[in-house]
Formats: C-alpha cells, structure tokens, sequence
C-alpha cells in the first residue's frame, strides 16, 4: 500500500468542501496550515541508567473558537506531519460538533511496550515539562491518544501543577475520575460512533438491529463500538487488532471477546471464532456496516474497490484516503466521517473541562444524554449540508458545516496585525 500523507489529506478534504462555500483563497489557505509546532527532542533515563532520546510534537492548528484540543498519542509512527495532520481533524472535529475549542495535537515516537512502567512516567514528565509554556486550561488542552490512557494524563496533570505551583485540574482531559475525570469518558469515542451509525441507518432507512457488523481495530473505541451496537440488536460478525482478524457468521458476544483480548492480548485464538484471517480481509467482508477502527490510511483506493459494506463508520482518524473516499462515494458506500463519529471522545473532555472549571461532577447518565443531543444535532446538521448544498458526500458535507464555523469565527474576529 502506497503511504498517503495525512497532512496532505486533511488538506484535500479542506478544498473539496471549499468548493460549497464562499470561502475567500487566502482565509483557505490559512485554514490549511497549522499556527504552530513544536518539536523536541526528549533525553530520558532508562532503568539502567542509560539515556535515551525520543522525538516528540505538539501542534496547535487553529485556536479561532476556543483553547486548542486534542489528545497526545504514544506510537512508532509519530511524525510532523501526522501530528500536523491531527491536529487539524481536530479543529474541524470541535467545530461540526460545536465545542468552543480549536484543535491540537501531540505525541511521542515510541513503542510503549518496550518500556517499563517507571520509564514511561519519566518520558510523559519530561514531555510535560517541554510543553508546560504552551498548555493551560485557557490555552491548549490536551487528552489521551492512541497508547495513552488516565494513568499518563494524570501524570501530566502533576506534573504541569506541580511545576506551575497551582491546582488546575482542567489543564487536561482524559484523567481518571479521582483526578478530576469524567463519567463516561472512557466510553465515549464508541458510543459517539453508535450513535452515528444509529443515525445513519436511521437516515437511510435500514435496520441497524438486523445489520452485521466488521470492526477493524478492538482498542477502547471499536470494543466499546462493538458493545453498543450489539446492544442494538445488530450481529458484530468479525473483529480485528494487530495481531488478524476472527470472523463467525452468527456474531460473537464483543463482551467475552474483549475480556478475552485483556487476558491474552489479542483477539487471535479467540475459541468462539468460526474463522481467522488478515485485516485486509475484515475491510472487504460482505457485511452492512464496517467500523473502521484502528489508524489512519487504512483504506487506500485499490482496497476500497474491494470494499462490500454498504454503510462505513470511522471510529479512527483518518481511515480513508482521499482516494478511496472517492471510490466509495462512486459505489454509493455512505462513509459517516470521523470529525463527527469519533467526536464522543473530545465532546466528553469538553464536559469534563467544564466539570473541572465548575469543580462539580455530573452523573454519568447526564454526560450519556449531553453527548446524544451534541452528536444528533450534528449529524442533523452534516445532512442539512448534504442535502442543500449539493456536495458528493457526507464528509464533505460534514466539513461544510464546520469550515463555516471557522471562518465565521474568523472573520467575526477580525486579523490582529
């Protein structure tokens, strides 16, 4: 598979929606590229004493309609553009949903696996400590990622408090709810991403409670996806991490496939599995509905060729290329884009940096329902767009409705010199 650039890619989709708005090239352009970026090389000392470097980002696209935000992601494939990238999905992400936040990103080129416990708090200190001048509850607020998760937000958290001699518990998102977290967090990236297929079958007039399901990726998001939607009655017919995929005809119980995937870190060897096979295969499957899942670029133009879902869902960032959403959108494939599917996740940390600021914690049964009336409201929206504006998809629908947010923001604003 030919690497795509994200960057590149957030870009395409930018000029594709630009072409439904009255939108002037040069506040385009600058809708295109990020305020700023920071690189740093982080020096760390392993258990045995050696120190190791590690290069590590954090990107501040846009802050128009609020503090930048976004999650901050540990992976060996962490890099400029991606972070660049990222972090732009990320503006438009808060805007089709309609936080008051802009869009950030950050991350750190590593396996964590390779690290001990005690070694990775150093790395995410150290990594606090470069980006303490950039962060604030009022200026950028960052959030787990791919391979981060409470334990390093908290970690950040001290460590920003500790070394700014205050109590800010908003300063970032994701954290435990000892820490200042918030109910339902945890759940929220893949219960935004039932709703959006709930919505979308609703729209089409398909029964999701008689649809089979494919999920590619069984992290938090697609495992909490899996969960919810086969709540609904639907049949989740295959799942996939890094290790392959399982696949069986009559559905599986996600619930015992995930207690499974903790006991034993994967999904393969799973006893109730009909069939094993690569993940190339679970996106080609003949079902209803595919929930891609897992990282970005997934899904190139000559695999979508072969894609049979009839509904596609992204509970990752960027799944698609631009390529292949062009060949979906030719086979008629609705792809509900991950600005708003996976926007569960940065919707509850809005409501937790709100339960932060108010130092008052709602029950989870009220973040549940505040997050179905934000992802209904904008789904409603992204298919006003797609009917009125008459664009080819419902991404670019979807980026329609939140570009002019942006620039409304923009313009409301004025240019400061």
């Amino acid at each position: 598979m030919a690497e795509t650039n994200p960057f590149e890619s957030l870009q395409e989709q930018l000029d594709d929606a630009s072409e439904h708005l009255d939108v002037r090239d040069d506040v385009l352009e600058r809708l295109k590229q990020p305020e700023r970026v920071l690189e740093m090389t982080l020096s760390v000392e392993m258990d045995d004493g050696s120190v190791e470097t590690f290069n590590a980002y954090r990107s501040q696209f846009n802050g128009d309609r609020g503090p930048y935000k976004g999650g901050i992601r540990y992976h060996p494939g962490v890099d400029r553009a991606e972070v660049k990238a990222l972090s732009g999905w990320m503006v438009y992400k808060t805007a089709v949903v309609d936080i008051p936040y802009g869009g950030g990103k950050g991350g750190i080129e590593l396996d964590p696996s390779d690290y001990s416990e005690s070694e990775l708090e150093r790395i995410t200190r150290s990594f606090a400590a470069e980006i303490r001048p950039l962060i604030g509850e009022d200026k950028d607020v960052p959030a787990p990622d791919v391979n981060t998760g409470q334990r390093e937000m908290n970690w950040i958290k001290d460590t920003y408090e500790t070394l700014e001699n205050t109590t800010a518990p908003g300063v970032i998102t994701g954290k435990a709810l000892e820490n200042g977290g918030s109910k339902g967090r945890v759940e929220a990236t893949g219960r935004s991403t039932m709703f959006a297929a709930r919505e979308v079958f609703d729209y089409l007039g398909k029964d999701l409670a008689d649809a089979t399901v494919a999920v590619q990726g069984y992290g938090n998001a697609g495992s909490v996806a899996a969960n919810l939607i086969e709540d609904l009655g639907a049949d989740v017919v295959a799942v996939s991490d890094s290790s392959g995929a399982i696949y069986d005809p009559e559905g599986f119980d996600t619930r015992h496939v995930k207690d499974f995937k903790r006991d034993t870190g994967s999904v393969a060897g799973y006893d109730g599995a009909a069939e094993e096979f690569g993940n190339d295969d679970l996106l080609t499957l003949d079902v209803d509905l595919l929930v891609p899942a897992a990282l970005e670029n997934a899904i190139d133009a000559d695999l979508a060729e072969d894609v049979q879902a009839d509904v596609v869902v992204e509970a990752a960032n960027g799944p698609l290329t631009p390529d292949a959403d062009d060949v979906l959108t030719e086979k008629n494939v609705h792809v509900v884009p991950d600005i708003l599917a996976n926007a569960g996740g940065v919707t509850v940390s809005y409501f937790e940096w709100v339960q932060n600021r108010q130092r008052f914690q709602w029950t989870e049964q009220r973040v549940n329902e505040e997050l179905e009336a934000v992802i209904t409201d904008a789904f409603d929206a992204m298919i006003d767009a797609y009917e009125d504006s008459d664009v080819p998809n419902l991404r670019t629908a979807a980026y329609v409705v939140a570009v002019r947010r942006v620039v409304d923001a923009y313009e409301g604003s004025g240019t400061w010199p």
